[in-house]
């Protein structure tokens, strides 16, 4: 007899997913024709039993009966073919008995129609009431999630978050057993629906061979045989179900006996796994409900290659809902809810805030997409790509949040090495072979991640009223003042990324290797926020603007520029080299120092480089007034006109008004 090819796996049944629902369907499903089927049989044995004046319509009904088993098609009825075929041979028997047959009542009762009342009694209706069980407890479940994710992040009630956290924990226990409970009966139920279908035909025909004595000789010699084989098939599936039974149950204690951990929130022991590819479980994920209301469905999300993808419960497969190709995933704060973050799509058309059950998958969501961003599951092995790739960028960085002063003694990293040439326009280029990094950035270069410098340098700045030097190029000159005849005024909606020194200030290698370990450390610290301001380029210099109140946060003179380009492949990103002075060796002339900085604009980054070129020129041009009319005779707008020139102006303050900017935010 071949064994039972399906069964739930009782290690999925914590987990909850939404495949394991599909496959209990499947269960449910074939559980509720077997109730249908078992009544009909025993409605055609109970009017063999107490029709005994029609036992020869009787007995031909339920050969016809005993045919359909195989017509009904269960969907877990692989493994089935012998207990198909011994059916058939049993209605053959019926018939050829159908002529001879007298039943006994006694007989019939205790050998036939009892066994399988039992089983309908005895085994479906534990089905079914295992079946409610279950369902009551996964409701209780719900309700408790639902109470836990709305637990306020800023006000938070310790009593509170410790009530309902013991609250989950008692229904996800409740849960579990009643699920592990559910899964071992319908489990059984394969292997006891052969025997219920086969232990009442067998009791049946040795009843009607033992009763007849008649042609008894005639009949037993053709059927001793097969009904011995019938007597080893229900036995031995009798000793299936009883191993299985046993390990069902060995299963069942060692699941139930780990910690109560495994059913609190936010308990994870395991440290974050931040090299995965894949990524699966339970988001809440936030929908509009109005103009200004939202609402707050919790679903299983997965992702498969490249794509972001949800299956509700009951689905039998699940839908795409986001290309995570080129995507950004950052940190977010969002109606007092822990632990959000939102995924945007490569054309800032899409987002969507997701929120994770715990800190540890909160992280693992966040660094899984942003490794799948890269597109690493396109490689030969991305499971190495993503470790070395990990490995490699904490090496090579060691980020901070803010500036830190250098001890004494130590190298200065911005310091330009010993040959090096400047470049005197961003669109310079490099021969020869590609440089290292090394060679562009000092290793343990440190990062900053905001644009704004520590008190304590404002305060030696204000006090000692000196020339300031840092390690960026910024310099106490007065870059806030714009020159009165700027013909160039163009505002871009940037964010910033980092910025960081640099050995060298005439390549544009050192760009894209500061902008490759500035994203890296990002990813790897977690520090996803970023802050909108707008960067003005005009004919003279390069300001950040903080949008809100309109204060320069940083300003660049145009020459101080020396070298600028857009990612090669992210088209949003871009970044500049500025060059500065260092006098901290007492040189009167100082010592060149190079700094680098990274990033994300809303438009193409190549535009805001060629503003800058376009500046650039302006500002050759200004040194000749024949070039410079020849210039702005001829000069290139973009498709949209965003690229604005002014007149100079002539001492007529209504000039003031032309200066209005425009921003491509």
């Amino acid at each position: 007899m071949p064994a039972v090819h399906h069964k739930l796996l009782l290690e999925d049944a914590l987990q909850d997913s939404p495949q394991t629902r599909s496959l209990l369907s499947v269960f449910e499903e074939d559980a509720g024709m077997l109730t249908d089927y078992t009544n009909q049989l025993l409605q055609s044995m109970q009017r063999v039993f107490g029709a005994q004046s029609e036992m020869g319509l009787a007995t031909e009904q339920l050969s016809r009966q005993l045919l359909d088993y195989e017509k009904k098609n269960f969907a877990l009825g692989k493994g089935d073919e012998e207990v198909i075929t011994t059916l058939q041979n049993f209605a053959q028997t019926v018939g050829e008995l159908n002529s001879l047959h007298s039943v006994l009542a006694n007989q019939m009762a205790d050998s036939m129609v009892f066994p399988l009342i039992q089983f309908r009694e005895k085994d479906l209706t534990e089905i079914s009431t295992l079946k409610e069980i279950f369902g009551f407890a996964t409701d209780e479940h719900e309700a408790a999630m639902v109470k836990y994710s709305r637990l306020p992040k800023k006000k938070e009630n310790e009593k509170l978050k410790s009530d309902l956290v013991k609250e989950i924990a008692y229904t996800r226990r409740k849960q579990h057993q009643a699920s592990l409970q559910y899964y071992c009966a319908l489990n059984a139920l394969q292997y006891r629906k052969r025997v219920a279908m086969l232990e009442p035909m067998l009791g049946y025909t040795q009843a009607q061979i033992s009763f007849f004595k008649k042609g008894i000789e005639l009949v037993s010699k053709k059927m001793d045989n097969f009904l011995s084989s019938v007597s080893n098939m229900t036995q031995n599936i009798q000793a299936q179900l009883d191993t299985e039974a046993e390990a069902m149950r060995a299963s069942q204690r060692e699941l139930l006996s780990v910690e109560d951990t495994v059913y609190m929130p936010d308990k994870d022991t395991e440290p974050v796994n931040r090299t995965l590819i894949q990524k699966a479980g339970y988001l809440n994920i936030r929908n509009k409900t109005g103009l200004v209301t939202t609402a707050w469905d919790r679903l299983y999300f997965f992702t498969q290659g490249g794509n972001l993808m949800c299956q509700p419960r009951g689905a039998v497969a699940g839908g795409m809902v986001l290309d995570l190709d080129n995507s950004s995933v950052m940190a977010v704060e969002c109606e007092d809810r822990r632990y959000c973050f939102q995924i945007t799509s490569p054309s800032g058309k899409t987002s969507m805030i997701l929120q994770a059950e715990s800190k540890r998958e909160y992280e693992e969501w966040i660094c899984t997409v942003n490794n799948i961003s890269r597109q690493i599951y396109l490689t030969d092995n991305p499971e190495a790509v993503a470790i070395r790739l990990n490995q490699t960028a904490i090496q090579a960085v060691t980020p901070i949040t803010s500036f830190e002063k250098r001890p004494e003694g130590s190298p200065n990293p911005d310091r330009a090495k010993p040959g090096g040439v400047h470049a005197a326009s961003g669109g310079s280029q490099t021969t020869g072979a590609a440089p290292e990094p090394e060679d562009l950035i000092a290793p343990g270069t440190p990062i900053q991640f905001d644009i704004m410098l520590p008190a304590s340098e404002f305060q030696d700045q204000n006090r000692t009223g000196g020339r300031r030097t840092n390690p960026f190029g910024e310099t106490d000159d007065d870059c806030s003042t714009e020159c009165d005849d700027s013909l160039l005024q163009q505002v871009f909606a940037v964010r910033f990324q980092g910025s960081m020194a640099v050995r060298c200030g005439n390549n544009q290698e050192v760009i894209y290797e500061a902008m490759r370990q500035v994203l890296a450390a990002r990813a790897i610290h977690n520090i996803f926020k970023t802050t909108e301001s707008h960067l003005m380029v005009t004919s003279s210099s390069l300001r950040l603007i903080d949008p809100q109140t309109q204060v320069t946060r940083i300003s660049f003179q145009l020459g101080e520029v020396c070298q600028f380009a857009a990612h090669q492949e992210n088209g949003r990103l871009m970044g500049f080299v500025v060059e500065g002075r260092d006098w901290s060796d007492g040189d009167e002339e100082g010592e060149p120092s190079f700094s680098a900085f990274v990033f994300e604009s809303n438009t193409e980054g190549e535009k805001i480089c060629y503003t800058i070129s376009l500046a650039k020129d302006i500002t050759e041009a200004k040194k000749d007034p024949e070039a410079l009319a020849q210039l702005m005779k001829n000069m290139p707008l973009t498709n949209d006109g965003k690229f604005l020139l002014l007149e100079p102006e002539t001492g007529d303050t209504t000039n003031g008004a032309e200066e209005d900017l425009e921003s491509e935010a």
